[in-house]
């Protein structure tokens, strides 16, 4: 796991956002790529995603976790005690799903990329403003010390800027996008 701060790309406004690819092997003839910035707002407004990451002894893990959009990238926190710490540190590539648990409706998203340690006070203060304002007052973090701050607990706090988004539409007409960024 590194500590450097990822760039911020994704975002819609930025040059580095990708173009929308859908793949007619999984889409209906109808179907249409949804553009990056239908995406980047479904990552924006979700209130749980599921994380992948991989023990140190290579079995595969997953576990629900709340995350929000941030400078191009989703952000999420981990206790030190927590099982997701010792799997960043041994294997930093991840994937985050998100989406509705039902077969012929919503939209499911996943995001591959590499969890980075956000470590600085100042890059922290936005991700934590963000998850008071999406989750509310029980989700306010002091921040200090490259940590997150909660009561008598504190977390590291990753970013994970996209590499590979896919989209899944499960809606007439079905679709799979997928969006790579550089």
């Amino acid at each position: 796991m590194t500590d450097t701060p990822p760039p911020a790309n994704g975002t819609s406004d930025s040059p580095a956002s990708p173009e929308a690819r859908l793949d007619p092997r999984y889409s209906d003839p109808e179907a249409t790529a949804l553009p990056w910035p239908g995406a980047e707002g479904r990552l924006a407004a979700a209130e749980l995603f599921w994380i992948s990451t991989v023990r140190p002894d290579g079995r595969p893990r997953v576990t629900p976790l709340p995350a929000v959009w941030s400078d191009g990238a989703l952000h999420f926190c981990t206790g030190p005690q927590e099982r997701k710490a010792p799997n960043l540190e041994a294997n930093p590539h991840v994937v985050l799903t998100t989406g509705t648990n039902t077969r012929n409706r919503g939209y499911d998203l996943t995001v591959e990329g590499e969890a980075v340690r956000v470590p600085d006070d100042g890059r922290l203060r936005e991700p934590a403003a963000a998850w008071e304002a999406k989750y509310g007052s029980f989700w306010h973090f002091e921040v200090r010390g490259g940590l997150f701050h909660h009561g008598p607990g504190h977390a590291a706090v990753f970013s994970v800027a996209p590499r590979t988004v896919s989209g899944f539409g499960k809606d007439e007409p079905f679709s799979q996008t997928r969006w790579r960024f550089a």
